[in-house]
């Protein structure tokens, strides 16, 4: 990558820019601290337009369950076949899977106690226990083979296997039933996105929920630049969050981009954020100093006050006593 010094103007949100040279600097840094794994970031030049574009990390930090889209009411149903395919004149099934035409075969069934006679009649090449059919009277011996044999339907055809898979969600790797269509995820866990320096925050969350078919609508979350210290800096409608990650710094133990909900979250300043990790006797033996301190100053200004309302007064008695002259 080339990270030779330029002097044009980057926008990083609404009326803020950054120039490409202090951009591509931030740039180096991130790609040098994820070197060897997927999460460098590339750039290029568009029309003039300087771009980023790559993976971007975004933490789940929801509280509430969300809802993921049931596939079955978007699937498509496959077109009937042509008369001239090779599977003409067979039944499709909802799924379009190949239906055969089902014959219920013309089978006696005889007791365990048949005669002895039946029994030696059994071909030699069937292991199982089943007498070769006749044509006029077809038996079935009911043995104990029967049993796997029914047991079989049990298992599922490769075509079952296909349906079931596409009606599976994966968020982070943690498969979800189609049935099971609201859930949380894990708080902390990590998933990302392909972005690109240009797209907003809103794009980002509609891509985020379309990438997991998530039926909540974007407008009821919002990302958040969270730090270790507790700082909590939510992204603008304006912001590009690929430009806000990287002059955060590559280092997620610093600070992490979550999505959250909008109305479960308050925004955290630097100067509030310092008390947080605190223990609640420190914070009290805080306030008590800071209560202290308040007192001190309180009665430094009413002797203040004090000694400049007898000044006053003196000085008025004085003007009082003094005779008026002619």
């Amino acid at each position: 990558m080339d990270y030779t010094p330029q002097t044009s103007l980057v926008p990083c949100g609404q009326d803020k820019y950054i120039s490409k040279n202090e951009l591509l600097l931030h740039l180096k840094t991130y790609n040098l601290y994820y070197q060897g794994q997927n999460l460098q970031l590339r750039h290029r030049e568009e029309e003039d337009e300087f771009i980023v574009e790559g993976l971007l990390n975004i933490s789940w930090g929801l509280r509430r369950p969300i809802r993921l889209q049931m596939q079955d009411d978007n699937e498509r149903l496959r077109p009937p076949p042509s008369s001239s395919s090779w599977h003409s004149g067979c039944n499709l099934g909802a799924q379009g899977t190949i239906l055969k035409p089902l014959t219920m075969p013309n089978i006696q069934i005889s007791e365990v106690d048949a005669p002895a006679e039946s029994e030696q009649a059994l071909s030699p090449t069937d292991s199982r226990g089943l007498k070769p059919l006749q044509e006029d009277t077809p038996q079935l011996m009911r043995t104990r083979s029967d049993v796997g044999v029914r047991r079989r339907g049990n298992v599922r055809t490769p075509s079952d296997q296909r349906r079931i898979r596409r009606h599976r969600f994966s968020i982070n790797g943690h498969f979800y039933n189609h049935k099971t269509s609201v859930f949380t995820p894990a708080y902390g866990s990590v998933t990302n996105v392909r972005i690109n320096s240009t797209m907003t925050t809103p794009q980002v969350l509609k891509l985020l929920l379309n990438k997991f078919k998530i039926e909540n609508s974007a407008e009821e979350f919002a990302l958040y630049v969270v730090h270790t210290s507790g700082e909590k800096q939510k992204l603008k409608a304006t912001d590009y969050p690929l430009i806000a990650r990287i002059l955060q710094g590559p280092c997620e133990q610093v600070a992490k981009v979550f999505l959250m909900e909008k109305d479960q979250v308050e925004e955290v300043t630097y100067d509030v954020a310092q008390y947080i990790k605190f223990e609640m006797p420190v914070l009290k033996s805080f306030i008590q100093k800071l209560q202290e301190e308040e007192d001190r100053e309180v009665k430094k200004l009413m002797r203040r006050y004090t000694v400049l309302r007898l000044m006053i007064r003196q000085r008025l008695d004085e003007i009082a006593e003094t005779p008026a002259t002619i």
